[in-house]
C-alpha cells in the first residue's frame, strides 16, 4: 500500500506464490526401448508385462512408458521364473509377491536376531 501526496491511497496486489520443486537430481528413467534392448524382450511383450503388474511403469508427458533403472533386473527374474518353473505369466506376479514377502520375513528375522544375540548368520530351520 502506498499514499500519494494527494492523499489517495493506492492498494497493489500481487499473485500468490505457490511452492515451486526443483529435484537437484532428476530420477533418471529408461525408455521403452532401452528396456527392451538391455533384456532382449520384444517390446510388446514389456508392454503386456505392465499391464499384468509383473513390472513397474510411468508415462512421461508425451504417454511413452518409461522404466526405473532397475526394470531390466525385474523382468530377467520374471523370464528367469517362466522358463525355469515353466510358470504363466498369470501366476508369476503371485509367486514375485510370494518371494518378495519371504524376504521381508528374513530380514526381520535376522534383524530380531541381531537385537536378542541370538545367532544371525542363516535361518535356525537349516
Amino acid at each position: 500500500m502506498s499514499t500519494h501526496a494527494s492523499g489517495t491511497v493506492t492498494v497493489t496486489r500481487y499473485a500468490p506464490v505457490t511452492s515451486v520443486h526443483y529435484d537437484l537430481v532428476p530420477a533418471r528413467r529408461l525408455s521403452l526401448e532401452t528396456v527392451a534392448s538391455r533384456t532382449g524382450l520384444h517390446p510388446e511383450l514389456i508392454r503386456r508385462f505392465v499391464a499384468l503388474g509383473l513390472v513397474d511403469a510411468e508415462r512421461d508427458a508425451a504417454g511413452r512408458l518409461v522404466f526405473a533403472p532397475e526394470a531390466p533386473a525385474a523382468l530377467g527374474r520374471v523370464e528367469r521364473l517362466h522358463s525355469g518353473l515353466c510358470l504363466n505369466y498369470a501366476s508369476i506376479g503371485l509367486v514375485m509377491d510370494l518371494l518378495d514377502r519371504i524376504d521381508l520375513l528374513e530380514a526381520a528375522l535376522r534383524r530380531s536376531g541381531a537385537r536378542s544375540g541370538a545367532r544371525s548368520e542363516g535361518p535356525s530351520w537349516i
